[in-house]
This record gives C-alpha cells, structure tokens and sequence, in this order.
C-alpha cells in the first residue's frame, strides 16, 4: 500500500500540473478572441475592481495577441500599476523599463518614472540587512539611488505633472536614507578604528546630501576621527564650520538609537496608490 501511494503521489502531481498548464493556455485563447477595445475595457474594470491578478491576465493577453494596437500601448502603461499592487516588483519593473524605451514621447511617460520611482522605493534592503548583522559597506543601496533617479526625472522633466509633488517627497525620505546609509558605514569604520575611512564617508555625505538632516552627524564624525588622528588643525576647522551652521549645539559625539530604532519608528512616508488612468 505504501510502496502504491509513493507512485500515485508523483503522478497526482503531474497531472495536476498539467491541468494547471492547459487551464492557463485555456484562459490565454479564451481572452485572446476578443477584440482589442473589448479586452482594454475588461483589464480597466479589473484594475478599478482591485482584481490584479485578473488585469495582469488580460492586459498580457491584449498586448501579445493585439500588440501594435493603441490598447494595447495603454494596456503597457496600466500593468505596469497592475504588477507593482499584486507585488510583483520585478515585472512591475521591467514593464516600466519596456514601455520607457519604447514610448519615450507617450503623453503619460511621466506616470511610468513615477511607478518605476515607487517599485525602487520599496525595494530598498539595505536596512535590514544591517540590522541583521550583514557588513554595510558590502551592499550599497543601488535600488534606493535608481528610484532617487525615476523620481527626480519626474521632477525635472514634467514638473507640472500631478505626481510631481509626490515625487519631491518621495526623493527627499529617499536621499535622507542614502545619506543615513553614508553615516551607518562611517560608524561601522569608526568600530574598526578606520579613521581615516569613516572620516572620506562622512565628507561625502555632507558633499553628496549637502542640506540633508544627517550632515549634522557627519561633522561630528570627522571631528572626533581628526581627533583620533591627531590632525588637530583640521578638527579645528571642522569645528568652526560645525559652530558656523548650528549654533549653540555641541560638536561633540553623542550615542543615539540606532538606525532601525530611528527609521522604522519613525513617521515615514507610505506607499501612495498611484491614480488609474
């Protein structure tokens, strides 16, 4: 009986799969005989529905049977949001990627930054790899500076488009977190006794993220490691600078939370829900 169940259960699984299989191409032709405009308004319904799963399916049957159709050019667009609210990051961004480079003059371009921007947003690992005890300075955030990108092209390129606001948000939380990043690795050289390094993060930090709130701390970095250092002249001058821009407050390191404490208790910015055209 055993050795019977062993070999039903193999094939249980194959036939399962293959019925999973067929029920996909089955959903795919079934779709694909409608025509263009009528599966477009199907995949809209989907979408204002909250039905992702159900608008991924008909949006990728418009765009492979009805390709060069202007449903399915704005059926590019609108999958793009489909993917990033079921989750799927990865498709989310390569559907937005795919539409940039192949409508670059699209009158909603702008929408397609926007959710490239978002995708990164929330893409960002960094922090709990950190948290987690992983070396900081072995995993840069590359995701964090793509969406600063997506987002500042939206910024500069159609500042009068109504993600724009969201997106100046958006980019300065995220250029925050970079800089917070800079700052995290200087502390973790300033452990190892690597003055000299901590002290190159913390400069950048303050040329990179000039005005962010984190320049702060990165003055007080590199007075303490010129210090350590014994290069007296330059903690001097360090120190004035520091006095110059925050008058009253000490120049002096002082022990705070750490960065998962600070971010994640926080009030930080929240996933918008991008609109539907």
């Amino acid at each position: 009986m055993t050795a019977r169940r062993a070999l039903l259960l193999p094939l249980c699984l194959v036939v399962l799969l293959t019925a999973c299989a067929t029920d996909g191409r089955g959903e795919f032709e079934r779709l694909s005989k409608y025509p263009p405009a009528a599966l477009y308004d199907r995949g809209r319904r989907a979408l204002r529905a909250h039905d992702y799963p159900e608008a991924i399916a008909v949006y990728e049957a418009l765009i492979a049977r009805y390709a060069f159709t202007a449903e399915a050019r704005q059926g590019r667009l609108d999958v793009i949001f489909a993917y990033y609210k079921s989750g799927e990051k990865e498709s989310a961004r390569d559907a937005a990627d795919t539409f940039i480079k192949e409508n670059p003059s699209h009158p909603h371009i702008d929408y397609a930054y926007y959710l490239r921007g978002l995708v990164d947003f929330e893409r960002t690992p960094y922090l709990i790899e950190t948290w987690l005890g992983g070396d900081p300075a072995a995993r840069p955030p590359q995701t964090a500076k793509d969406s600063i990108d997506s987002l500042r092209t939206v910024l500069t390129k159609y500042p009068k488009s109504i993600y724009a606001a969201d997106a100046r948000r958006r980019m300065i939380y995220m250029r925050n977190r970079l800089a917070d990043f800079q700052l995290r690795v200087a502390g973790y050289y300033m452990q190892r006794g690597a003055w000299v390094a901590a002290a190159q993060r913390a400069r950048l930090t303050i040329e990179d993220y000039d005005g962010a709130p984190q320049v702060k701390d990165a003055l007080r970095i590199m007075i303490a490691c010129y210090r350590k250092l014994k290069y007296t002249d330059l903690a001097a001058n360090t120190a004035k600078v520091f006095e110059q821009n925050f008058p009253g407050e000490s120049p002096d390191m002082k022990i705070k939370r750490s960065l998962f404490d600070r971010l994640f208790n926080n009030d930080a910015p929240q996933a918008a829900s991008a609109d539907i055209r």
